[in-house]
């Protein structure tokens, strides 16, 4: 007999078949294809699990396999399908075909939640699995795609829920499964501040105002005290809904990333440390250490797990300190940014992840971070970096991977008539709300959604350098503004198309559908700066 189950691999997973089979012999469990000591084990806790929910475990020689028996199977979600694969090879509990299973088993019978849930739903549907049975604290996540599915808490309710099946035809479906999923899915509140928070910085809200509306990749520089940080956190708070199945996507990808993938998962559950219970429609904001490693970053491991890049799909992957990030990690991110997927290379085969993802950097302008910053008794900047130094520290970035951030920013502490907080002074200084700002994002980015509907475009900065003369039109005096400007500075093909899309953007938060003159000479200013970390001083 068997029951069908899901091993998650990378940014998907494999639909596996147990099977048991019961013969008679020297009382024992065997496990064939390629398991793990995590699936091995399992004929321990299955043996407990039986005995303490008050089932006798058959006395026989019991053979396993995990089909197909070519690929590795880990972890523990194979438990339960083990459990029922036996029972129903013993005739204690009734099992047919067109059921997938999934759940980890305590000795004592209770079910644990397992990771990958929403993506086992979706495969099994494409393969035409209709029911199945998970854990409890998995069945708002189950939710968001099954109609009918049982979410037990123990191996006797999932029993009890195949005997009903047996007499109805169908699984009994959990009460209220969908509380806090699908139905009442909302925006994720994002507790980062308020863009009115930080005083000044005009240009710096401007340019993360165009980078979420077109969701261009952004490099910010400067001294120390800025607001460099500052800002960048508060990006989530501007950034637009995800589409619906945007949003299942990346729900997806986080059910597979487990309980521990934090930042978008935890504001969407409240806790790090439980598992998907509604659906994810705030794009996510990933912020690892400088200290994480290319395989934290890009994906992968033993048995391949999505990285940052993937689980900053459809949202921002934000690198603070950006010149401590490992040299490696910073030049393996510009595949990725390309093409927006990340091939991994094992032994088994290459494995693609999902990586569509809006890349956000902070940087000093030096070592010491003080090159920008000038001495009051003189005309000359305090830093204490040799030219060398600064050279070497600005070199980590790479002119390939800087060749694909459309929009620089450098940046200086506010000055002392910024700070005040009175509100005259406040609204002088452009300390538009997050609420405000937000709104104009929304407006743009609906427009992006009309323009390439149907053309597999999502927003401005995926926009094909082929497709550019269809969707970017062109005043005469932008168009030849662009050439002048690409010409005199030596603009590549990518910088050149870059700067077109993100006037595209501009012209889309103005409400135009012609890019003109002003747009243009405002997506050239963005593009000029950051080649030189000596730019700095011409702000």
């Amino acid at each position: 007999m068997s029951v069908m189950a899901y091993m998650p691999y990378g940014a998907g997973g494999i639909i596996i078949r147990v099977e048991a089979d019961i013969r008679r012999g020297i009382p024992g469990v065997d496990i064939t294809g390629l398991a793990d000591g995590a699936v091995r084990e399992a004929r321990d806790r299955v043996r407990a699990a039986f005995r303490n929910s008050g089932f006798s475990f058959p006395l026989d020689r019991i053979l396993i396999n995990l089909a197909p028996a070519g690929m590795k199977k880990a972890g523990a979600a194979l438990d339960l399908p083990i459990a029922l694969s036996v029972m129903a090879a013993a005739g204690i509990a009734p099992v047919s075909g067109n059921l997938l299973v999934m759940g980890e088993l305590e000795l004592s019978g209770r079910i644990r939640p397992v990771r990958g849930v929403l993506a086992a739903i979706a495969a099994a549907l494409e393969e035409g699995i209709t029911e199945f049975i998970v854990p409890a604290e998995n069945a708002a996540e189950a939710a968001i795609l099954a109609s009918r599915f049982t979410a037990a808490e123990n191996l006797q309710g999932a029993v009890h829920a195949l005997f009903i099946r047996e007499e109805t035809g169908a699984l009994p479906c959990p009460i209220n499964p969908a509380a806090g999923a699908v139905g009442t899915a909302q925006a994720v509140s994002h507790d980062t501040g308020d863009f009115s928070d930080v005083r000044g910085q005009a240009v710096y809200k401007r340019a993360l105002e165009i980078a979420a509306a077109g969701g261009h990749n952004m490099l910010v520089f400067g001294p120390p005290g800025a607001g460099k940080t500052m800002l960048a956190r508060r990006l989530p708070s501007i950034m637009a809904p995800l589409a619906a199945d945007e949003a299942v996507e990346v729900t997806r990808l986080y059910s597979l990333a487990g309980p521990l993938a934090d930042d978008a998962a935890s504001a969407a559950c409240g806790s790090a440390q439980r598992f998907i219970e509604r659906l994810i429609t705030h794009p996510p904001f990933r912020a690892p250490h400088h200290s994480a490693s290319a395989e934290g970053i890009l994906g992968g491991g033993r048995m391949p797990r999505p990285g940052e890049i993937s689980l900053a799909h459809f949202g921002v992957l934000y690198l603070d300190e950006a010149p401590e990030f490992k040299i490696n990690v910073l030049q393996a991110l510009r595949e990725p940014l390309e093409d927006r997927v990340i091939s991994i290379v094992r032994a088994e085969g290459p494995l693609r992840l999902p990586a569509e993802f809006q890349l956000l950097m902070t940087a000093n302008s030096c070592p010491c971070g003080r090159l920008g910053i000038r001495d009051s008794d003189s005309a000359g900047s305090s830093c204490f970096c040799s030219p060398e130094e600064i050279n070497r520290y600005w070199r980590r970035f790479g002119g390939a991977l800087l060749d694909r951030v459309e929009i620089r920013v450098a940046v200086l502490p506010p000055k002392i008539e910024e700070m005040s907080t009175r509100r005259n002074a406040c609204e002088k200084n452009g300390c538009s709300s997050s609420a405000e700002i937000a709104r104009r994002v929304r407006a743009a980015v609906e427009i992006q959604r009309r323009r390439f509907k149907g053309t597999g475009i999502r927003r401005n900065a995926l926009l094909p350098a082929g497709r550019a003369s269809v969707f970017c039109p062109m005043s005469a005096e932008a168009e030849g503004g662009l050439h002048r400007t690409a010409s005199k500075l030596g603009f590549s093909g990518r910088a050149y198309h870059g700067v077109l899309r993100v006037a595209r953007t501009i012209s889309d938060l103005a409400g135009r559908e012609i890019i003109e003159m002003e747009d243009m000479e405002e997506a050239i200013q963005f593009r000029r700066l950051g080649e030189d970390p000596w730019d700095i001083l011409s702000i």
